[in-house]
């Protein structure tokens, strides 16, 4: 008798770790395809991959012109900000989800205008080459 409650709770605990391990298999090889569909895909690199907002979803939410060669008029898209982020404030009885929304939404325009300085300095450094910052002391 108690060789046949041994042997159940073998098996039974052999089919849980088999199901268990199937299961975490099948995740991450559907994780790993993603991941390479991501990498491939070109419209990837246009989202910000912790928000996942692209720049006209940002540009949407904010109510704000995109950024035109890089530069965006920043005062106007932290007073929609502000305006908004204030409008949605869950105390005063709004939304936590709009909110992050909202912050995300800024925080995408200021990655592009950033990213198109950088770009823009480079730019420059090339064109008229590297001048180090000589600091000399007296």
């Amino acid at each position: 008798m108690a060789h046949r409650i041994v042997t159940q709770v073998f098996v039974t605990g052999a089919r849980v770790f088999g199901r268990a391990f199937a299961e975490a298999y099948k995740q991450a090889s559907a994780s790993q395809k993603y991941a390479q569909a991501m990498q491939n895909n070109p419209t990837a690199a246009n989202t910000l991959s912790a928000s996942g907002l692209t720049l006209d979803e940002a540009c949407r939410i904010l109510n704000v012109s995109p950024p035109k060669g890089g530069t965006a008029d920043l005062t106007r898209v932290h007073d929609q900000f502000k305006r908004l982020f204030d409008m949605n404030d869950p105390k005063k009885g709004g939304s936590f989800y709009l909110q992050s929304k909202v912050l995300r939404a800024r925080e995408r325009i200021e990655l592009e205008v950033r990213q198109a300085a950088e770009a823009r300095e480079r730019e420059e450094e090339l064109r008229d080459g590297w001048k180090p910052r000589v600091y000399r002391d007296r």
